[in-house]
C-alpha cells in the first residue's frame, strides 16, 4: 500500500512539475475566456457616459470564477448581470439547467449515481438492463461581489441544487460570505479540490474524491508575487456510527473538524495543493459506562495542470484514518468508526486510502474529451463482516460538446467494481448522456 501512495504522490508532484509558460493561455483558459465575453451588463445608478471601461467590467466578471475550490460542475457567471456605474459592484441571479439519461447494462445500481459502493454484490435478477433519467445537478444560484473603499473585496453567495428523492428535491447546497481572507457559511471544505478532479458526465462525478461542503470559518490568503495561497478553517462536523445503541452510542460533539491546506500556483487555474483535516469523534461505550475519543485525520496531495495547451492532467492521492466518510464513497456506509469485534463495546478508527488520475483533451473550444480513472481501499485490519465495504474501483471516459459557450451536450461510459471483506465481488458499466444549458 505505501508503495502505490509513494507513486501515487510522485505522479503528482510530477504533473505539476510539467510547467508550461503562463503568456501562453491553455486550451480551458480559451474556454473560460469565451465565457467570460458572453454576458450582458445592465448598468445601474449612471447614464451611458458614466459606464466604465472594458478592463473594469471583465475584471469583476473574472471575480465569478476566480475560487480555489471551484468544481467543473459549478455553474458559469450569470448571463444577465447588474452592475453598478463605477464597476465596484456586480449582483446576478444564474443557474444551469442538466438532464441526465443512463443504461446499466448487466448488473445495475440504485439511484442515478455511478457509485461503486452501491454495486450490489451476488445473483441480482432484479436490478440488470436498468434504464434512468434525472434531473440531478440543476440549480440556482444568488451572486453578489463588490470592492469597497473601507472593507475591501467582498462576495455573497446561496446556491440550491435539485439533488434530492430522485434527484427532484431542492436542497441547499452553498450558502456563504467572504470578506478579504475571511470566509463564513456553508460552502466547499478545505480539505477539498474541485478542480484537480477530471469532468464527467456521472451525476455523482467522480465517486471517490474527497469534494463536499461544510459549514465553516476560513481564512485563506494568497501570496500573488510567489504564487502561494495559505488556508486554515474551522468545520462543523458530523459523524455516524454503526451498531443499534446497546454497546455504543454517538455524544454529542464538543471539537470542530480542523482543516488546512497550502498551494503553489504557477499560472492560471494550474497548481499543486496538500491539505489536511483532522477529526473528533466521541462515543461512550455502554457496556463498560465509559467515554472514548478517538481521532481521525486525513492527508491529500492534488494537482491540475497543463504541460502541452489543449492537454490538461489531473492527480489526487489521500490517505489517513477515519478521514474519508466526510466525501467520496465510503459516505454511503458507517465507516467514521467500526465495531472492535475483539472488545465489544468498544470502536476503533479506519484506516483507508484512495486516488485519482485523470485527463482532458480540448480538440478545439467546442470539443474536450476526459477519461480518469480511481480506486479507494479499507485497510482495517482484524475481523469484519463478510458484506463489509473493502475495496472500491472507478473509471470513466467521455466526451463533451459546446453547442455554445453556455449550452453542452456529453457522452459518457463507466465501469466500476465493489470488493467485499470476503473477497466476493461484482463489476457494473454504465452508458449516459447529458444535456447542459446555463443561463
Amino acid at each position: 500500500m505505501k508503495h502505490l501512495l509513494r507513486q501515487t504522490l510522485a505522479i503528482s508532484l510530477g504533473i505539476a512539475a510539467l510547467n508550461v509558460s503562463a503568456a501562453t493561455p491553455s486550451s480551458r483558459q480559451e474556454v473560460l475566456d469565451s465565457l467570460i465575453s458572453d454576458h450582458h451588463i445592465i448598468m445601474m445608478g449612471g447614464g451611458e457616459t458614466e459606464k466604465p471601461g472594458n478592463d473594469s467590467i471583465r475584471s469583476l466578471i473574472e471575480n465569478f470564477y476566480i475560487d480555489q475550490f471551484r468544481n467543473y460542475q459549478d455553474p458559469a457567471a450569470p448571463y444577465f448581470m447588474f452592475m453598478s456605474h463605477d464597476a465596484n459592484m456586480a449582483m446576478g441571479v444564474g443557474g444551469v439547467v442538466r438532464m441526465r439519461m443512463y443504461f446499466d447494462p448487466g448488473n445495475s445500481m440504485p439511484g442515478a449515481a455511478f457509485t461503486p459502493y452501491n454495486v450490489p454484490v451476488g445473483d441480482t435478477p432484479l436490478n440488470r438492463n436498468h434504464v434512468g433519467t434525472t434531473p440531478s445537478g440543476t440549480s440556482l444560484f444568488f451572486r453578489v461581489l463588490g470592492r469597497n473603499s473601507r472593507i475591501g473585496s467582498y462576495q455573497l453567495y446561496i446556491q440550491a441544487k435539485f439533488n434530492g428523492y430522485q434527484g427532484r428535491d431542492f436542497k441547499l447546497s452553498k450558502a456563504y460570505a467572504t470578506v478579504n481572507d475571511w470566509t463564513v457559511g456553508y460552502t466547499t471544505s478545505t480539505f477539498s479540490d474541485g478542480s484537480a478532479i477530471a469532468p464527467t458526465v456521472d451525476a455523482n462525478g467522480s465517486t471517490m474524491s474527497m469534494d463536499f461542503s461544510a459549514l465553516l470559518v476560513r481564512w485563506m490568503h494568497t501570496f500573488k508575487r510567489s504564487g502561494i495561497t495559505v488556508a486554515a478553517s474551522v468545520e462543523t462536523p458530523e459523524m455516524s456510527l454503526p451498531g443499534d445503541g446497546t454497546t455504543v452510542a454517538a455524544r454529542s460533539t464538543t471539537l470542530p473538524n480542523l482543516a488546512a491546506m497550502v498551494q503553489y500556483q504557477w499560472a492560471d487555474n494550474q497548481h499543486v495543493r496538500l491539505a489536511a483535516i483532522t477529526r473528533f469523534l466521541p462515543y461512550r461505550d455502554l457496556i463498560n459506562g465509559t467515554n472514548h475519543t478517538p481521532v481521525g485525520y486525513g492527508l491529500q496531495l492534488s494537482t491540475v495542470a497543463n504541460p502541452v495547451k489543449p492537454l490538461t492532467l489531473y492527480a489526487i492521492g489521500n490517505i489517513g484514518r477515519s478521514y474519508s466518510n466526510v466525501g467520496g464513497d465510503f459516505l454511503m456506509g458507517e465507516y467514521d468508526l467500526i465495531q472492535n469485534l475483539d472488545a465489544p463495546g468498544r470502536l476503533r478508527t479506519v484506516p483507508s486510502w484512495s486516488y485519482f488520475l485523470g485527463m482532458s483533451y480540448n480538440f478545439s473550444h467546442k470539443v474536450m474529451a476526459s477519461v480518469t480513472f480511481g480506486q479507494a481501499r479499507n485497510m482495517t485490519s482484524g475481523e469484519r463482516p463478510a458484506d463489509g465495504y473493502k475495496y472500491g474501483m472507478y473509471g470513466a471516459a467521455n466526451v463533451f460538446y459546446y453547442v455554445t459557450p453556455r449550452i453542452s451536450v456529453g457522452a459518457e461510459a463507466n465501469f466500476g467494481k465493489r470488493e467485499n471483506c470476503d473477497g466476493s465481488h461484482a463489476w457494473a458499466r454504465r452508458i449516459g448522456a447529458m444535456c447542459q444549458f446555463s443561463f
